[in-house]
């Protein structure tokens, strides 16, 4: 028993916890903002082009109102958030309706669980993230900052239109582990179906199979990305993080030739990595530079002339 008047269509209705939620369809555009706009809802100038994309696709509308009231019978002071089950022969999400009055770029993660591999998109390129490098030591108490620049660097670098990937890996291990692999029950949360039965036998923590979990982020606004996400799921089971690799120095006060030459080396490495996190980071080198605390100095090479008359 779908409600229908001139505009649109109520193909259902639920409350769930402190949300009042409708599921709407439309036959255009201009009845479903008109609609919305009657019951309080407020629509950015320009969706009507973009609803009306949707609307020639046969998509549903997903709209939720906050209930104050229950709300506040709840104690919740954050929205929970809401989990949505369909289902679609599209692989996509839909991106363009919040760039419509998002004050700048938007930054979006992506979890996708797949059973044969790594998903990507097909109508953006799709690639990792800088991974496997040398970074000095003290980035380690500054990391958040760090992956901040690091990941604004690469989306400037590729002109903001690409999705990068930041984690892929099969769910049934890990080595090594960012964070232990999710549980059967913790996987058929999130939605995987396709496990069987979660339950856990004495003494057995069940082990998870046949999961692939994609983690992509992707930082978009209208101009640069035009078009929805499309996905498609891949038959490529490689494993890839982010990884980047703090060495500490060794601190010893020997003076053998070892040592030296160590010393000797050690400065070239950290000066390495210096070059290395500016070119990720877009960070000041000079300021790296200051912040490493060099082992040693480096070697003096002393003047010119010495070396003529042998006093080097």
């Amino acid at each position: 028993g779908a409600d229908r008047d001139d505009r649109v269509t109520i193909e259902a209705t639920y409350t769930v916890g402190e949300y009042d939620i409708l599921i709407l369809s439309a036959k255009e555009s201009d009845g479903l903002e008109s609609w919305l706009i009657d019951n309080g809802y407020k629509i950015p100038e320009g969706a009507t082009r973009v609803l009306g994309s949707y609307i020639k696709q046969g998509m549903r509308f997903f709209v939720a109102k906050v209930n104050l009231e229950e709300q506040s019978k709840l104690g919740y002071t954050m929205l929970r958030p809401l989990q949505v089950a369909f289902e679609s022969p599209k692989f996509m999400l839909p991106i363009r309706l919040g760039t419509v009055n998002a004050k700048g770029p938007q930054d979006l993660i992506v979890y996708t669980l797949t059973q044969t591999g790594r998903v990507e998109t097909t109508n953006y390129r799709t690639i990792n993230l800088p991974s496997n490098v040398d970074i000095p030591t003290f980035v380690g108490g500054e990391f958040g900052d760090f992956y901040k620049a690091l990941f604004s660097q690469q989306v400037e670098k590729e002109g903001m239109r690409t999705v990068f990937t930041e984690y892929a890996w099969n769910m049934a291990w890990c080595d090594p582990c960012a964070a232990n692999p999710l549980s059967q029950s913790e996987l058929q949360e999130l939605g995987v179906f396709w496990l069987g039965d979660a339950s856990v036998k004495r003494g057995r923590q069940p082990q998870a199979q046949n999961v692939y979990v994609t983690r992509l982020h992707v930082r978009y606004d209208g101009k640069h990305f035009p078009d929805d996400l499309v996905f498609q799921e891949t038959g490529d089971t490689s494993n890839f993080q982010g990884r980047y690799v703090m060495r500490h120095p060794w601190t010893g006060n020997e003076t053998c030739d070892a040592a030296q030459q160590y010393r000797k080396q050690l400065r070239e490495r950290q000066e390495n990595e210096a070059v290395m996190l500016a070119r990720l980071t877009g960070w000041d080198l000079n300021e790296i530079r200051n912040k490493i605390g060099f082992a040693g100095e480096p070697e003096k090479s002393g003047n010119w002339w010495d070396k003529l008359w042998g006093k080097n």
